[in-house]
């Protein structure tokens, strides 16, 4: 058994990140979190049910919320000028992303559509303009930002290996995967 890949499809649910398929089952899964319930659920990749379930810990997600404007505006043009993600190796997977995930300001109704009549937002040609002036602006004021709220951070985790009480679980998986980037 082996997951592939599946090319980049942006009319798929517009989210830009290629699936991940089990082809002789044919299941797709296009949600990371998808892919970890499948992980953890099925024998055949390991002793199953070793994540626990999110705690619902109210003081992690107050942070997240806290550092989501740092966050996008550092990691999201990063993420696609660098291509070093299988799904940002294509121009059109770049352009997917950008077309789907706002820089701040902006909110989601005010970013999506191309700007016609048909479907106001805004303009293609804008959000590369943004993403390539917020890749090429100074992020040091950004990051010395981000480093001290990561030491409010290092506070609320509950120990070395796991960010709430009882092990493993999907809060771990949610905030090391948004703090990866």
């Amino acid at each position: 058994m082996y997951f592939r890949v599946s090319p980049n499809d942006d009319d798929r649910n517009n989210n830009p990140s290629p699936p991940q398929e089990l082809p002789e089952e044919n299941f797709v899964m296009g949600e990371s979190l998808d892919i970890i319930a499948k992980i953890d659920t099925d024998e055949r990749f390991g002793t199953p049910d070793r994540i626990l379930p999110a705690s619902g810990r109210k003081d992690i997600k107050a942070w997240q919320k806290s550092v989501q404007v740092l966050l996008r505006t550092l990691q999201r043009p990063r993420y696609v000028a660098t291509g070093l993600l299988p799904e940002f190796q294509q121009l059109d997977g770049r352009h997917a992303f950008i077309k789907n995930h706002q820089l701040p300001p902006y909110e989601k109704p005010e970013w999506k559509g191309d700007g016609t009549e048909e479907n106001p937002g805004m303009e293609m040609d804008a959000k590369l303009k943004l993403y390539a002036e917020a890749m090429a602006a100074d992020p040091a004021p950004l990051i010395e930002d981000l480093n001290a709220r990561l030491v409010e951070l290092d506070d609320m985790l509950y120990g070395e290996h796991y960010c709430s009480e009882g092990g493993f679980s999907l809060d771990d998986v949610d905030l090391w995967a948004r703090l990866r980037s």
